[in-house]
């Protein structure tokens, strides 16, 4: 029975692909938009500042308010 052996081969090291930030940048505003929406929502949306009158925004956000430490009533 014949036994065969993997022979090392040389090989070039992997090199990571660059990203333009030029590509990046339209995301990261977006998400970035996002995420101070959120945090608006999650943090200031009630009382005086209110954008959407009513409790419905509080509700949906009120668990979040007190995990993240945000004081509601």
């Amino acid at each position: 029975m014949a036994q065969h052996v993997a022979q090392p081969t040389a090989t070039t090291p992997a090199v990571p692909a660059k990203l333009p930030l030029r590509d990046i940048a339209p995301w990261a505003v977006f998400f970035g938009v996002l995420m101070l929406v959120m945090l608006y929502f999650v943090g200031a949306e009630q009382g005086a500042t209110s954008v959407v009158s009513g409790e419905g925004v509080h509700e949906w956000v009120h668990d979040a308010r007190h995990l993240l430490g945000f004081p509601c009533h």
